[in-house]
């Protein structure tokens, strides 16, 4: 079974804790939580070895006395599909009766966004990125923010980035508004529609009424 791939874009307490939550209550779904971007870091190795093949001069790099040795000969294609593997079997996890995988991340804010979400959609293709928003003051004013300097200027700025780089996804992204969602449900029939899932507004509420986060309801 081939098995599609979607990502939460989003930023801490914008209630994207609750979106996973909607999300998993879609049979043969599941999205796992945050990993610290540990994806970042498969992307930095891939880079490197790109970077490096295009920086030697093939011929001499094949040559064992060259320091640069066998660089020149870096697969990015066994690359992607390794990284994919790993990812699988140890962020993912599906399980057998698994259609739609993926998880969804708060650390969203790297210069370098737009390439880092182009290597997603290359390690997984045909990916789906949903780009989850909330009242941004409500976010500023929540604790995970309150310590930093500058809250509401950080989660504008982050949300920002986001929203840029999303241009560049096309069809790959939808965004939705926890704000909206959480008043009235329907409101996610686009996104429901857009993942060619059908939309249970039951399901949706009853898993609204279950507290999600670690302290009290749709905090994540």
């Amino acid at each position: 079974m081939e098995r599609r791939h979607v990502f939460v874009m989003t930023y801490g307490r914008s209630g994207s804790t609750l979106l996973m939550g909607i999300l998993n209550s879609i049979p043969g779904w599941l999205l796992r939580g945050e990993n610290r971007h540990a994806m970042r870091h498969l992307y930095d190795f891939h880079r490197s070895g790109l970077a490096e093949k295009a920086r030697v001069d093939p011929a001499r790099a094949s040559q064992p006395t060259h320091p640069w040795f066998g660089i020149e000969s870096f697969p990015e294609d066994v690359s992607l599909a390794r990284i994919r593997d790993l990812a699988e079997a140890t962020l993912l996890r599906p399980e057998p009766d698994t259609r739609v995988t993926g998880y969804k991340e708060i650390r969203w804010y790297d210069e370098d966004l737009p390439d880092y979400l182009e290597f997603l959609r290359q390690v997984f293709p045909g990916a789906r990125f949903v780009l989850n928003t909330r009242n941004l003051e409500d976010v500023a004013a929540s604790n995970y923010w309150t310590h930093k300097d500058d809250p509401l200027g950080q989660v504008q700025r982050i949300e920002a980035k986001m929203l840029s780089a999303a241009e560049g996804l096309g069809d790959a992204v939808f965004r939705v508004h926890y704000d909206d969602y959480v008043a009235d449900p329907e409101v996610l029939r686009g996104l429901f529609d857009w993942l060619g899932e059908e939309l249970d507004t039951e399901r949706v509420r009853a898993v609204m009424a279950t507290p999600h986060s670690r302290r009290g309801r749709h905090r994540g």
